[in-house]
């Protein structure tokens, strides 16, 4: 099962009455980057949703820097941006798919099935003379039922479990120098949680910035378990869904979301944090 679509394909369906397309570019640091960027130009008919404002609750002391919001929140999000549970959705950012997966992640996990991240972001459709408009679309609100998929995300006692017994495989999705401890911008910590393997998302891409084939995808994970569960984390929860995704694809059914990740982990004063190669 293939969970992204290709400038081609979204084109040829842009004005279909069933289909919902979603911004999300964001800039982290930027608050108001992304928004910023989509009225200035975007796909037509796209919605936007802000990474920070309507796709992570506040942050608290637990739930690290972008933490899930309840199904509350994300039925309002999900319903005032006019998508149902019969919508087909697709999502794009300029973030080689980062944000977009997040949102991907989320609608699956409230149990929304047609919802697909476009393979390339915003500038590559808009550099190939596809259209794009800034004008505001109208947006007829929806109800969005929210049926929670428990079985996709581990918490933090799941992880810890984990990292102490191997009854799962920890994949860390950041850049291997913040996985190694050799620096860490963001987070208050450096390392990893121990007992993670680093499976940098950005490997996902080509030379170009554009997603690999699912081959390239299969062959890039060949070394994990396809009969143990994995659990997926990265600095907070975001960059770790393009994996999420790509695992899925790849054929692993057993493939959770660490939502908090590591900058959850590190805000309980009892957990390690290990440094170095595993």
């Amino acid at each position: 099962m293939s969970f992204r679509v290709k400038k081609q394909w979204l084109l040829a369906r842009l004005y279909e009455p069933d289909l919902v397309i979603v911004d999300c570019r964001f800039a982290l640091g930027k608050a108001d980057a992304g928004r910023h960027a989509y009225e200035e130009s975007h796909i037509p008919r796209a919605v936007y949703l802000d990474l920070e404002r309507n796709l992570s609750a506040p942050v608290t002391d637990h739930g690290g820097r972008h933490p899930l919001p309840d199904a509350e929140h994300m039925a309002k999000v999900f319903g005032q941006a006019g998508i149902s549970r019969d919508s087909r959705v697709v999502i794009y950012d300029d973030q080689n798919g980062m944000v977009a997966s997040r949102l991907w992640w989320m609608l699956r996990f409230t149990g929304h099935q047609q919802t697909y991240v476009l393979e390339e972001g915003f500038t590559a459709w808009s550099q190939a003379g596809y259209p794009v408009t800034a004008d505001l679309p109208v947006v007829i609100p929806a109800t969005y039922d929210v049926e929670l998929q428990g079985e996709m995300v581990a918490d933090v006692e799941q992880v810890r479990k984990a990292s102490l017994t191997g009854s799962a495989t920890l994949i860390d999705s950041r850049e291997p120098s913040r996985y190694l401890g050799l620096e860490e911008p963001i987070d208050a910590a450096a390392g990893h949680i121990p007992g993670a393997v680093n499976y940098f998302w950005k490997d996902l891409l080509t030379q170009q910035g554009s997603w690999k084939s699912p081959e390239e995808w299969s062959n890039h994970f060949q070394e994990l378990p396809k009969d143990q569960e994995l659990i997926i984390y990265c600095g907070s929860g975001v960059s770790a869904c393009p994996n999420v995704l790509a695992l899925l694809e790849s054929g692993f059914t057993h493939v959770k979301l660490y939502p908090g990740s590591w900058s959850d982990w590190i805000s309980y004063a009892g957990n390690t944090v290990a440094t170095g190669e595993e």
